[in-house]
């Protein structure tokens, strides 16, 4: 096999014009250079230089070797380079996906920050919720998934899962790399006015009767079991996966819903009043990532970060 070490004294030798000045041109000995040169001739299986007086002079094959010799290592040069810039956090890129909440909250202060830090790591952002998320992980669209599971509702009917909507715990622990972010509470977000707006809390059984308007379809079976482990199926005119459209229709008066926490933070509705809701209901917000990619540098700065912001 022709290693890059022995191209590397070809190419000092055929610049040189002999062992001993392309020794002193590499900061070796004159035999080391003899023994290397032996080694790379045994490898192509042909002589590779003749003596011709005072000079080494390179044969057809070593002429023919020296050219391809250039552009290999030129080329593992600039690999050598890139690889560090990367490990050195000098160049890189981390692609994120996140669900809508995390992205307006967790995410623009973690990008923001990145970039200050690392200018050279190019970052981007696609939004998609989990299990969508999680799925692009695996397949390799993305370097960083955040995502967010909530509790199983004691009592609730697992029959009960839409078609098509992955169960709880669906990321798998064993195949990716979970850090955990922050656990985000469910608030009751009803219209101003309303019989218990002025309540510190609120029992979910006590809104049985409203006109519900739910989230995304995660969230919306999530409501579904603690409704009916509270005793009713909630009434759900409205369903969006449009936060400031929750917020507004239920200022227009329209029902009631109740939605996470970290979605309130960059959402300020009008006509709406946040209640305490009993029983008390959270949801996991975590950063997810593949074991390759765990020890990434920038992979690593990323995931800091957002623990950062989870911390804020």
């Amino acid at each position: 096999m022709i290693e890059a070490r022995h191209l590397r004294v070809l190419r000092a030798v055929a610049a040189a014009g002999s062992f001993s000045a392309a020794a002193r041109e590499l900061g070796c000995t004159q035999p080391a250079v003899s023994q290397q040169m032996k080694a790379l001739e045994q490898s192509a299986g042909t002589p590779l230089l003749v003596r011709a007086g005072r000079e080494m002079r390179l044969t057809q094959a070593g002429e023919a070797l020296l050219r391809h010799a250039v552009g290999i290592l030129a080329g593992l040069s600039a690999a050598e380079e890139e690889v560090a810039a990367i490990a050195g956090l000098r160049a890189g890129r981390v692609r994120l996906v996140s669900f809508p909440s995390g992205s307006s909250t967790l995410v623009p202060t973690t990008l923001a920050e990145m970039r200050a830090a690392h200018p050279g790591i190019q970052v981007s952002l696609v939004e998609a919720e989990p299990p969508r998320s999680v799925e692009m992980l695996r397949a390799g669209d993305c370097e960083i998934a955040l995502a967010f599971r909530y509790p199983r509702v004691r009592g609730a009917d697992p029959a009960a899962v839409p078609a098509g909507v992955a169960p709880e715990g669906h990321w798998g622990r064993d195949d990716v790399v979970v850090r955990p972010l922050l656990t985000d509470r469910l608030v009751g977000v009803v219209p101003e006015g309303h019989a218990v707006a002025g309540a510190d809390r609120v029992r979910i059984e006590d809104l049985a009767g409203e006109s519900w308007i739910a989230g995304c379809p995660r969230c919306r079976r999530h409501l579904v079991e603690v409704c009916e482990n509270a005793g009713f199926t909630p009434r759900i005119d409205f369903a969006t996966d449009d936060y400031p459209a929750v917020i507004g229709l239920v200022g227009a008066g329209l029902g009631v819903a109740a939605l996470p926490a970290l979605a309130l933070e960059s959402v300020r509705g009008k006509g709406v009043v946040t209640v305490e809701l009993e029983p008390g209901v959270e949801r996991e917000v975590v950063a997810l990532t593949l074991p390759d990619l765990a020890h990434v540098p920038a992979v690593e700065a990323m995931l800091e970060r957002l623990v950062l912001a989870a911390d804020r």
